[in-house]
């Protein structure tokens, strides 16, 4: 039989512990969107995959009985649904905002994977809760586990060490940034606020090993357990190109490892390679190509020229080209 349509708001097919599922329903809370999470069970899942064209997770249901995957897209037409809650601005500041998302979608991802694969107690936690209980399926689940490290660069101990400090200095800065501002960019949330959300709801603040890390940051902690979905709708942004100094951090970092990366990765698919090697923190990495990055950095291109004047895309550019990141975004899909 096939899945009706929803009977009011939204379907979120996901996981508890899935960053990205876990990043869209933070989305939807902000979007105030009447929205229910649920599994996506064995004996409905063909039909979902069939439908979204994924066998991935999220895929969002939606009133009109379509079934839709990719977080970014999915939240740009949420955008223009709920206009007033926004999760990427308009013009130039909803590029930075883009830009500052790219980092956790397409980079932070691969420390959240180390954390929950590389630590035994993480690992024989998060298999159990995502087999329901099922040892034999717990344990074919953590067979996958340390092939997505490797496939991420994170199997040498040194990328591993590197990985885990880069994020605690994500954690210093949201920490200092809460003193100052109710959201990571500023009084409002953005997008960037859904992808941070959903790495510790998901994985840093639900598995054991990186949760002891996540407990010395308080202010962290209570945003993301009760303040960060008490968004009365209000605040406000830096105007760009001015960011918070959450951001700062973030485009700093980018400079260095994501780079190196996103640009091997880039070139290696033009080369129909299927392996690519960056420098990461110092040393050379090998990484399996992946098709998204590409995509997801050519579709800031696109939002570059797309929504942005003659004028601001000059002032993007410039922006750009000062934070060292110009090469990594320039040029739309058919470039």
């Amino acid at each position: 039989m096939a899945i009706p349509a929803p009977e009011t708001g939204y379907v979120l097919y996901g996981g508890e512990l899935s960053y990205f599922t876990r990043k869209l329903e933070a989305a939807m809370i902000f979007y105030g969107a009447p929205f229910e999470r649920r599994d996506k069970d064995p004996d409905i899942a063909p039909e979902i995959e069939a439908r979204a064209g994924t066998h991935q997770i999220p895929v969002l249901h939606t009133p009109e009985n379509w079934m839709i995957a990719d977080t970014t897209p999915m939240m740009r037409m949420l955008d223009g649904r709920f206009p007033s809650r926004r999760m990427f601005p308009e013009g130039p500041t909803g590029i930075l905002v883009q830009i500052v998302e790219e980092f956790f979608d397409e980079w932070v991802a691969r420390t959240m994977v180390h954390y929950r694969w590389h630590y035994p107690d993480s690992a024989l936690f998060a298999s159990l809760r995502i087999a329901r209980g099922h040892a034999e399926i717990a344990e074919r689940v953590r067979g996958w586990g340390p092939r997505a490290c490797r496939a991420t660069g994170t199997e040498s101990p040194h990328q591993q060490a590197q990985a885990e400090l880069e994020y605690r200095r994500m954690l210093d800065a949201m920490e200092a940034q809460f003193a100052e501002t109710r959201y990571l960019m500023g009084d409002r949330p953005t997008a960037v606020d859904c992808i941070v959300l959903g790495g510790l709801r998901a994985h840093t603040w639900m598995d054991p090993d990186p949760k002891r890390v996540v407990a010395g940051y308080p202010k962290v902690i209570e945003w993301c357990e009760r303040a960060a979905d008490r968004w009365d709708g209000t605040g406000e942004l830096p105007s760009f190109p001015e960011s918070t100094g959450f951001g700062r951090v973030v485009l700093a970092e980018m400079a260095g490892s994501y780079r190196s990366f996103v640009l091997a990765n880039g070139a290696a698919m033009a080369a129909g390679a299927k392996a690519c090697t960056a420098e990461v923190y110092g040393e050379p990495v090998s990484f399996l190509v992946r098709p998204y990055p590409e995509r997801s950095r050519r579709m800031i291109a696109d939002a570059i020229d797309g929504t942005c004047s003659a004028v601001e895309q000059r002032r993007v550019h410039d922006w750009l080209v000062g934070l060292g990141l110009d090469e990594c975004f320039s040029g739309g899909s058919g470039q």
